[in-house]
């Protein structure tokens, strides 16, 4: 069981970059999917996350408006596209995939936007912005 996040790199402000998360050992139709990432110094933020159908997608206020989550389910693979990005969005950023998150909110946060909920992660792929 593994997940491969790739497509991080190097962007100038307002440019875009596209995240891919790859599965290998299982099918990842059956998982949410949740995007996280952790500055330096920082704590770990969840970014976004899709349900196992697609249907429903989550966001951070901080990327809402500018990236995208989606699903190709007969790729194995979810997706974050990343417009607009700003120095802000400089981060390693982490893909995870686990059971359908409870339909819960925490301090107005939805629950699938924090780690909990997720039993498989991947090692991670560095995005850096500059201004």
């Amino acid at each position: 069981v593994q997940l491969q996040a790739s497509g991080g790199g190097l962007a100038q402000a307002g440019g875009s970059l596209r995240l891919s998360c790859a599965a290998s050992g299982f099918i990842l139709e059956y998982y949410a999917i949740g995007w996280f990432r952790q500055a330096p110094g920082e704590e770990r933020e969840g970014v976004s996350c899709i349900s196992t159908s697609g249907g429903s997608t989550y966001y951070a206020d901080s990327v809402k408006g500018r990236f995208t989550i989606s699903r190709d389910n007969a790729k194995n693979t979810v997706y974050l596209q990343m417009n607009s990005l700003k120095p802000e969005d400089t981060a390693i950023y982490y893909c995870a995939a686990g059971p359908e998150p409870l339909n819960t909110y925490y301090s107005g946060v939805y629950y699938g936007l924090f780690a909990a909920p997720y039993d498989y992660w991947g090692q991670g792929t560095q995005v850096t912005v500059s201004s």
